[in-house]
C-alpha cells in the first residue's frame, strides 16, 4: 500500500467516512465485510491522502479481531487526518457537534456516531493524543462533546483538554474531570453511603500484593471470592471470579499484566436463581433504558446471555422497557437522581442489578458504553419503540444544550 510521503502536500480535512454506526450495524446483521474493507483498501492504495478510508477500514477490522493492522491503518489515518465528517447527515443541519476523541481503538471514546445516525446533526470527530500535536483551535462546531472515554492512559490527556475548556468559547457536554473520576477505583469511594446503592470497593493491587495473598499473607480486608481484571480492560475481558488462593497464584502465573483491579464478588442473582443486568444511560438528568439481559452466568453480556434463543427472556426485557417510568424508574427515583448527581456527566451510562433487598448494585459507571439499536427486529421488535425515543431525547438535549447553556465547562450538568 503505498502512504504519502512527509513532502506530499497535505490532504483535504475534513475527510469523509462512514463510520462507526453503519459499519456496526452490518457487523451485526452477520454481512461478510471482506469486499468492502478490500475496496477501502483500494481506494487508500490508489490514493495515498486517503484517510478516510483508512480509518474506515480500521474499524472494520476491528470488528474481525485484527487488532494489530486496525492500529497501523488508524495510526497512518490519523497522521494524514485528524479532523472527519460522518457521512448520512442532513445537507442543512440543525447543530454542528464535534466529538473530541483519543486515538485508540472503538472502546477508547464513547460511541456517539450511534446515538446520531440519519439524523439532521452534522457530527464531526476530532482525534487527539499524546503522540499528536496539540492543535492550536480546533473546527468550527456548535458544541463540543468530549467523547474520550475513561482510562489510565487517557488521564494526562483528559486533565489537559479539562485546562483548555474552561474557557471555551462553546458549550461543553461531559466535563472531563468527571470522566476521571469515573475510574473504577475512584468512584466506588464517591458513592459510599449514597441511599440505595451498593458499590463494593474495588482496588488497584499490583503482582507483588497479589502474590501475597496467594500466599496466604496480608488477606485482611480481602476475603475470597474475588473479582478480578487487568487495569483498562473493558466489556469484560479478562475479567475472572477468584474462588481460593490456588486460582489467584496460577491466574498470576499465565497473565503478564502488572496491575490489577480487585473487588470482591457479590452474589446478585434472583430469587429464581437467574442473574439480570441492566444498562441505562441518562441523558442530562433523564434515566433511560438501555437492554436487561438475563442469564445463568454471573458474568453477563448482551450478547452471552442467549437472549435471541429465549422468547422467555426477551418478554422480560420487553416489560423492563414498557414498565420503566412506572416501575423501575419509580422505584429508584431517589437513588437515580442520587447517582446521577454524584457522576456529574450530562451523558453517563451505568451497569449494575437489582438486589433482592431493593439496593441498586453498581457494576461500573462509564460514558464510553455502546448504546445502539441494531438488534434483529424480527427478535426483538419491543426495542425499536424505546431506543428512538432515547436518540430523541438525546437529539433534544444537544439542541437544548446549545440555545441555553453558556459557553466553556460552566456547571457541567
Amino acid at each position: 500500500m503505498r502512504y504519502a510521503a512527509p513532502s506530499d502536500p497535505s490532504p483535504p480535512c475534513p475527510q469523509s467516512i462512514l463510520g462507526l454506526a453503519p459499519l456496526m450495524r452490518r457487523a451485526l446483521a452477520g454481512e461478510d465485510l471482506r469486499p468492502l474493507s478490500q475496496a477501502l483498501l483500494q481506494r487508500a492504495d490508489a490514493d495515498p491522502h486517503e484517510a478516510g478510508a483508512l480509518l474506515d477500514a480500521a474499524i472494520l477490522c476491528e470488528f474481525q479481531g485484527r487488532a494489530a493492522l486496525a492500529a497501523n491503518l488508524r495510526r497512518e489515518a490519523l497522521r494524514l487526518c485528524r479532523h472527519y465528517r460522518v457521512q448520512g447527515c442532513a445537507q442543512t443541519p440543525a447543530l454542528r457537534v464535534l466529538a473530541l476523541k483519543a486515538a485508540g481503538p472503538l472502546l477508547a471514546n464513547t460511541p456517539i456516531e450511534c446515538l446520531l445516525a440519519d439524523g439532521d446533526i452534522a457530527l464531526e470527530v476530532y482525534y487527539v493524543g499524546e503522540d499528536l500535536p496539540d492543535p492550536e483551535t480546533l473546527p468550527e462546531h456548535d458544541l463540543l462533546f468530549v467523547a474520550i472515554g475513561e482510562s489510565d492512559a487517557h488521564q494526562p490527556l483528559l486533565a489537559h483538554w479539562a485546562e483548555r475548556l474552561r474557557a471555551w468559547p462553546r458549550p461543553v457536554i461531559n466535563d472531563p474531570r468527571q470522566i476521571i473520576a469515573s475510574a473504577r477505583d475512584r468512584l466506588w469511594q464517591r458513592l459510599q453511603g449514597l441511599p440505595g446503592v451498593l458499590a463494593p470497593p474495588v482496588w488497584r493491587l499490583g503482582r507483588a500484593q497479589l502474590a501475597d495473598l496467594a500466599a496466604g499473607q496480608g488477606r485482611e480486608g480481602y476475603g475470597f471470592p474475588l473479582l478480578i481484571r487487568p487495569i483498562d480492560s473493558h466489556a469484560g475481558q479478562g475479567l475472572t471470579r477468584i474462588d481460593r488462593a490456588e486460582d489467584l497464584a496460577a491466574l498470576l502465573a499465565s497473565h503478564p499484566e502488572p496491575t490489577y483491579f480487585v473487588s470482591p464478588f457479590i452474589d446478585y442473582r434472583s430469587p429464581d436463581g437467574w442473574f439480570r443486568k441492566f444498562r441505562l444511560v441518562w441523558i442530562g438528568g433523564q434515566p433511560l433504558p438501555v437492554h436487561l439481559a438475563i442469564s445463568e452466568r454471573w458474568m453477563i453480556h448482551y450478547l452471552n446471555a442467549g437472549m435471541d434463543g429465549s422468547a422467555v427472556k426477551r418478554a422480560e426485557e420487553a416489560d423492563f422497557f414498557k414498565g420503566f417510568e412506572s416501575g423501575f424508574a419509580q422505584r429508584h427515583a431517589k437513588t437515580l437522581a442520587a447517582l446521577h448527581a454524584a457522576l456529574g456527566l450530562d451523558y453517563v451510562g451505568i451497569d449494575g442489578a437489582e438486589l433482592p433487598d431493593g439496593r441498586l448494585l453498581l457494576f461500573e459507571a462509564d460514558p464510553a458504553m455502546v448504546v445502539h439499536d441494531m438488534d434483529p427486529p424480527a427478535i426483538y421488535p419491543y426495542k425499536l419503540a424505546p431506543m428512538r425515543r432515547l436518540f430523541a431525547a438525546f437529539r433534544e438535549f444537544l439542541s437544548g444544550v446549545s440555545k441555553h447553556r453558556p459557553p466553556g465547562l460552566g456547571q457541567g450538568v
